[in-house]
């Protein structure tokens, strides 16, 4: 179940947020930053 909501909420986020993959993580702002974690935490919790 866990693994299942995640992988759906990992194609939401692919389709909703931003892709930060191209830019320097020491320039990015707060918010910039946050979103990354937050998108390596979904995916990180959808390959378990």
């Amino acid at each position: 179940m866990k693994k299942s909501f995640f992988k759906f909420l990992n194609r939401v986020n692919k389709a909703v947020l931003p892709k930060l993959s191209g830019k320097d993580p020491n320039s990015l702002t707060k918010l910039q930053k946050a979103i990354l974690a937050y998108r390596y935490f979904v995916l990180v919790n959808s390959l378990d």
